[in-house]
């Protein structure tokens, strides 16, 4: 949906069009401006296959954002553009929609069941740009209100302690580079700025009392410092950090207020970990435990019921969420329905703590919410997002492999995990043709969850997909994180390689028709892919990703550049700059033999759209054939449905011409 009228939109455009490079307007460039869609060298897409992709296109998803004080849950999903804030107070209840914007809400925050109002605080940017503001639903009059600055600020983490006096959030508003914690009084409106203490800060949990609050300073996936603040003098005690350097997940107060849980990757008597454990800590006592001592994997988070007698956390297990619940004092483990084998989000107890909430989603079905009667240890399903009437049955459930990859681990050849999506029905030709799918990040992981696009490729097209975790991926302990850092960073891409190698073993592959998608970070792995294995990629998709990082570093908002610095490089440095300059697809745009397709969103903050317009006007010089796509109304990636729809079918065009044809 636009926000522009037509007179808007023309002005816009022309603008938009005199700042594109000069290569990019001439004769051989075919250029459509629809609404706020530029495409370049785009076929048209035809009819049938709009018609085909539509169900694929209309699956759905429902994630939870909590339960309010009556006994219903808040939820997540989208009907119409974008996704909304719904309500839901029965299973498989009417969902109510609650808010009504052509840009998506996210960050849906409930207010506590003892809070002093009813209502959600909730985040909207404007066409993707990040600068998200906080916003007030007001329960019993449904009005809206806004609650932070509204300018060029980003807002984020929402915290409200437990009478809803109180709310803590991450803001940028001080200068527009530091995340600082601000603290805002409901009841009478004033704000003020509580932790200024230079970096990316996060609140995370108020005492029971509301006299203190748990923040956070996130430095990289593999460095952190918690500690406390005083609410009313804003004194912040950082809490010390065992070997000096950690990972930490979640923190949360104990029901008695003295003690935490948390979660850490810190040496455990003198001995470095792998993963992160969840822990409890009474610093009063002296009393530790470490609660996921037996799991060899990471925790991802941890929730606490209101009354105190229930935590729940989920752990990662080579992508596979497996849920817990501990009574509490005691620690002691309680009975759970058996789950579906997917991927667990958004745990929130019910206000009496007797049911606790979750979100599932696995390869096979869309994100739903179901309840667990904790007593019962029963599970209820709350929602059933719809499918595009497809038949669920023929969908595909990826099978996990290892691949071995070109260096060793004392001796014995590192292997690297893998989804693999196997269409049902056998190949026309013998032979399935392969799509490389690669998570961004770089500090993310794939996970075995509901892809619409990987059940199209397979059942429709006869496309396997392969989903790689490369080094450098979060959920395979600190030393895999680390593996891509850096001076280190072609390394993930020689893993392509070495998937690519493979990929050409497997009797049922096709390695003589492989493609490569990526966005953000994964875009960047296309691109370096495509500069180094173009003999062996027949074409490659780069959805906002990183082109050069020097020019990705100067260009990004001012708020992320240290954190990227962080996990890339800094560019400043000279012996890093000439890293950039020697593994950067702009620099090596001439390498890339195979036709290439690179979307964008114009208001991207992170990964600035002049990232795809250089590597688009290189590899044009080259003489190979580029499409390009610009959405002037996104930010990173597609939150629109026209748009995404629209995306995805130039998409599956793409592949049809450069990936299938003889």
């Amino acid at each position: 949906m636009s926000r522009f009228d037509i007179s808007a939109r023309t002005v816009l455009f022309a603008a938009l069009i005199a700042a594109l490079p000069a290569l990019a307007q001439s004769a051989e460039v075919k250029r459509e401006v629809v609404g706020n869609r530029t495409s370049e060298n785009i076929p048209a897409i035809p009819a049938e296959l709009l018609e085909q992709l539509n169900r694929y296109q209309n699956t759905r998803g429902a994630g939870l954002a909590g339960w309010t004080k009556d006994g219903c849950l808040l939820i997540s999903t989208r009907f119409a553009e974008t996704a909304q804030a719904h309500r839901v107070c029965q299973p498989l209840g009417m969902r109510e929609q609650l808010t009504f914007y052509p840009e998506p809400v996210g960050g849906i925050t409930p207010a506590p069941a003892n809070a002093w109002r009813d209502g959600f605080v909730f985040a909207k940017d404007k066409g993707g740009d990040e600068f998200s503001q906080l916003y007030w639903f007001d329960g019993p009059t449904r009005s809206v209100h806004l609650l932070t600055d509204g300018k060029r600020s980003q807002n984020g983490g929402t915290t409200l302690n437990r009478d809803g006096k109180l709310m803590a959030y991450s803001s940028t508003a001080r200068n527009g580079t530091d995340r600082d914690v601000w603290l805002r009084n409901t009841q009478s409106g004033e704000t003020k700025l509580l932790v200024d203490a230079g970096g990316n800060w996060t609140p995370l949990d108020f005492s029971p009392d509301g006299s203190r609050l748990l923040v956070m300073k996130y430095v990289s996936a593999a460095e952190s410092y918690p500690g406390v603040v005083d609410v009313a003098t804003g004194r912040l005690e950082l809490f010390p950090v065992d070997g000096g350097k950690a990972s930490f997940g979640g923190f949360a107060f104990a029901p008695d207020g003295k003690a935490v849980y948390f979660i850490s990757n810190e040496p455990l008597q003198g001995k470095p970990q792998e993963f992160k454990t969840l822990r409890y800590h009474d610093p009063v006592s002296g009393r530790f435990e470490v609660l996921s001592a037996r799991i060899p994997w990471d925790v991802g988070g941890v929730t606490l019921a209101d009354d105190g007698k229930h935590l729940a956390f989920v752990s990662n297990e080579d992508g596979i969420s497996k849920l817990r619940v501990l009574s509490l004092p005691g620690h002691k483990e309680i009975r759970l329905p058996e789950l579906p084998i997917g991927v667990i989000g958004g745990l929130s107890f019910s206000p009496d703590g007797k049911r606790l909430a979750l979100t599932l989603n696995s390869a096979t079905s869309a994100s739903d919410v179901h309840v667990i009667d904790l007593a019962a240890a029963t599970l209820t399903r709350w929602t059933q997002s719809e499918v595009g009437g497809l038949d669920a049955s023929t969908f595909i459930a990826p099978t996990l492999v290892r691949y071995p990859t070109f260096d060793k681990v004392d001796g014995v050849q590192r292997t690297i995990p893998a989804f693999y999506y196997k269409p049902a029905k056998p190949s026309k030709t013998g032979k399935y043709p392969v799509v490389i799918n690669i998570h961004g990040g770089p500090e993310g992981q794939s996970l075995p969850t509901f892809s619409s696009n990987a059940q199209y490729l397979a059942n429709e097209l006869g496309v396997a997909m392969l989903v790689p975790n490369v080094r450098g991926s979060t959920g395979y302990g600190k030393t895999w994180l680390s593996l891509d850092n850096a001076e280190k960073r072609e390394d993930s891409v020689k893993d392509i390689g070495a998937l690519l190698d493979w990929i050409a073993k497997q009797p049922e592959l096709d390695a003589s028709r492989v493609g490569v998608i990526g966005g953000s970070y994964g875009g960047y792995m296309v691109l370096s892919s495509l500069m180094h294995y173009s003999d062996r990629i027949r074409a490659g998709v780069d959805v906002v990703g990183i082109s050069h990082f020097g020019t990705f570093l100067k260009n990004t908002e001012s708020y992320r550049r240290d954190l990227r610095r962080a996990e890339y490089g800094d560019e400043r440095d000279p012996a890093m700059n000439a890293v950039f300059e020697r593994i950067s697809p702009l620099n090596n745009a001439h390498k890339i033999k195979s036709p290439l397709f690179v979307a964008q969103g114009r208001n991207d903050p992170r990964v600035p759209w002049t990232e795809a317009e250089q590597i688009v006007k290189a590899v044009r010089g080259n003489g190979q054939p580029v499409w390009y796509l610009l959405y002037a109304d996104e930010g990173h990636g597609f939150a629109k449905k026209a748009n995404s729809d629209w995306f995805g079918a130039a998409t599956i065009l793409f592949w049809q011409q450069h990936l299938l044809n003889d």
